[in-house]
């Protein structure tokens, strides 16, 4: 015997979704909810796979042929567009925008709004539903991830006026999760700037079911965070930037203190800045 869906996730079953990210965390798992569900689902990601198209969504002329093919194993129609592929590097914001800075821009802000243009259309036809990944890092200044926060923050605004000039004829839903221990950290734990610890996690269970929420409701909710504590960062985070400003900048103080970052090349300069203990022994 069946088990009957959840009432909220009712509107789902028998829609037509790509997913980009698809065989990343976020994307893989989300895939696998949906098609449990019922919901027909195409991905895309720079690794192929079985359900997975091949795409770079850097490329201009790859992310109109990898929307048009998926469209057209959806059999023309597509309901749903999950954008999840993101990079995060770790950068010195005070420094010339290297090929990290490039890649963050490129990927995160100008892939979703690649793969959003090429899926309009079809969207708008169905009058479906865009849902975008940002980050509540979008609005909180966390040292040496400033590639990744001006990236987030960008996505927030392209949902912002896609909402704006398409909204009449697409739902769009902005999902801010948090810190979630994925293979996205690994380029920052490789420069030694991790944020492994420093800030609340969440499970990747919390992104995705709010994901999914977002995709099952009647209407499209304008901004979502994962969990209840991420609800209230983001009321925080955007409604009083000034008091984030300050406790961000106290927490860095103390973390700086007590030799956090400290054998992170990339933060040598933050360290000398504030004049830590970590700054002075390499001076010495």
């Amino acid at each position: 015997m069946t088990t009957p869906l959840p009432h909220h996730l009712r509107r789902l079953p028998g829609l037509n979704a790509i997913v980009t990210g698809a065989s990343g965390a976020f994307g893989s798992a989300t895939v696998d909810v949906l098609r449990n569900i019922g919901v027909n689902v195409v991905g895309i990601d720079r690794k192929p796979g079985p359900g997975v198209i091949g795409c770079d969504i850097t490329d201009d002329a790859q992310v109109r042929d990898a929307v048009a093919e998926a469209v057209d194993q959806l059999d023309g129609r597509l309901d749903l567009l999950i954008n999840y592929a993101g990079v995060g590097p770790s950068v010195d914001i005070g420094r010339m925008p290297d090929a990290h800075a490039h890649q963050a821009l490129e990927v995160n802000l100008l892939g979703t709004w690649r793969v959003t243009a090429a899926a309009l259309p079809a969207l708008m036809e169905s009058r479906g539903r865009v849902v975008v990944t940002a980050s509540l890092l979008a609005n909180l200044q966390l040292p040496l991830a400033g590639a990744y926060v001006v990236s987030k923050r960008a996505v927030t605004a392209y949902s912002d006026m896609l909402r704006a000039e398409y909204g009449t004829h697409v739902g769009v839903t902005t999902v801010y999760p948090g810190y979630v221990d994925t293979p996205i950290h690994d380029s920052s734990r490789a420069t030694g700037a991790s944020l492994d610890g420093l800030v609340p996690a969440e499970q990747k269970r919390d992104t995705v079911m709010a994901v999914v929420r977002a995709a099952a409701a009647k209407r499209a909710p304008r901004d979502v965070a994962s969990t209840a504590l991420g609800t209230a960062a983001l009321h925080l985070t955007r409604h009083f930037p000034t008091a984030t400003e300050n406790i961000v900048a106290l927490q860095m103080q103390l973390l700086l203190n007590d030799g956090t970052f400290a054998d992170a090349e990339i933060a040598q300069g933050l360290h000398a800045r504030h004049g830590t203990p970590a700054a002075q022994q390499n001076v010495s």
